[in-house]
């Protein structure tokens, strides 16, 4: 391996039109990005990605429901998850799934119980077939999946784009649970906190691209080059060698996602 390759740990691949696509596939491959793990939010969302997995070898896809949605028809669900079933064997994953952040800011009565159930339903899952968990708990709603990881005996899991505290995070780290980043970690102190503490052996790089960045980024459409940007800044924050960590958060991912 190259010391400069990456790979994408959490991208939404079905949210870039198709006159971008060839051109940011091209360019990926320009800067070193191996592999892109492209999750789904939703049944539509799912197809979109599972079609782009074929054209394009890089595109690794997982499947799932983004909890920050309306809930589904119980019809959708099941067509999903049949979905799921009969491609089981072209995803690395179950994601994205979690528990709501934003809808919950936004409207403080919501009930959880119905997203718990899905979630576990999509835990469930991932055990009967063996597959990593791909995770949407950003803040407190981290410590209910934990306790649904923990009760369920998953030891696979990977936390995007995770901004909670310190007391979960240890419990994540001690669980030997994954977290990723995104482009933030170049200029935001809570997330450059965040990769000072968690164990490099834990870590990944994500774009969670479309989903624009401030600072350097400004007006730049979301892409895995920034990856390099965000490696750097992990690597100065460290205090490691930038190789070395380069190497490490690509090997952690590929084991992690089996691929």
């Amino acid at each position: 391996m190259k010391e400069n390759e990456i790979i994408d740990a959490h991208i939404h691949l079905d949210q870039y039109n198709d006159n971008e696509f060839l051109d940011f596939m091209e360019k990926a491959r320009a800067v070193h990005c191996k592999r892109l793990i492209a999750v789904g939010s939703n049944l539509l969302s799912c197809k979109r990605t599972l079609e782009l997995s074929r054209r394009y070898e890089e595109v690794i896809p997982a499947f799932g429901f983004h909890p920050e949605q309306k809930l589904p028809e119980t019809e959708e669900m099941d067509e999903l998850f049949s979905f799921m079933t009969k491609n089981i064997n072209e995803i690395c994953a179950i994601g994205e799934v979690g528990l709501p952040t934003y809808l919950k800011l936004d409207d403080p009565n919501l009930n959880l119980f119905p997203y718990i159930e899905i979630l576990n339903r999509f835990l469930h899952f991932g055990l009967k077939w063996d597959k990593p968990i791909a995770l949407h708990a950003v803040y407190n709603e981290a410590e209910t999946v934990c306790d649904l990881l923990v009760e369920k005996n998953i030891k696979k899991a990977h936390f995007h784009w995770f901004k909670g505290n310190m007391s979960t995070m240890k419990r994540m780290a001690n669980r030997g649970y994954m977290i990723s980043v995104t482009p933030e970690v170049v200029y935001r102190e809570k997330i450059q906190e965040i990769a000072q503490y968690y164990p490099l052996e834990l870590f990944m790089v994500e774009t969670d691209g479309p989903w624009p960045f401030l600072d350097r980024f400004v007006g730049r459409r979301t892409h895995p080059e920034m990856i390099h940007e965000s490696i750097q800044t992990i690597a100065h924050l460290k205090r490691m060698n930038v190789d070395y960590v380069y190497n490490q958060i690509y090997k952690n991912t590929e084991a992690f996602y089996s691929i």
